[in-house]
């Protein structure tokens, strides 16, 4: 999966009737073994997130992304 910084992330739930989850990517992780994104959902709350089959992106227009990804997240 590829995603980059402002791109939207939805995470489709395992549970019938439960709503997927949304929410924008603020950074990209890259590690020798694998990537992962700092995410903040639309309910306010923060997280990474490794992708995992349930997990798709909506690409955000160049107009539309953040810039600074570097930023340090806890």
């Amino acid at each position: 999966m590829s995603a980059a910084v402002g791109d939207r992330i939805i995470v489709d739930s395992n549970k019938v009737g439960q709503k997927a989850r949304e929410g924008v990517i603020l950074e990209v992780v890259d590690t020798e073994a694998s990537s992962h994104y700092v995410v903040k959902w639309d309910d306010g709350g923060e997280s990474s997130l490794w992708p995992s089959g349930s997990v798709r992106t909506i690409h955000a227009t160049n107009k539309s992304k953040r810039h600074g990804s570097s930023q340090a997240h806890a």
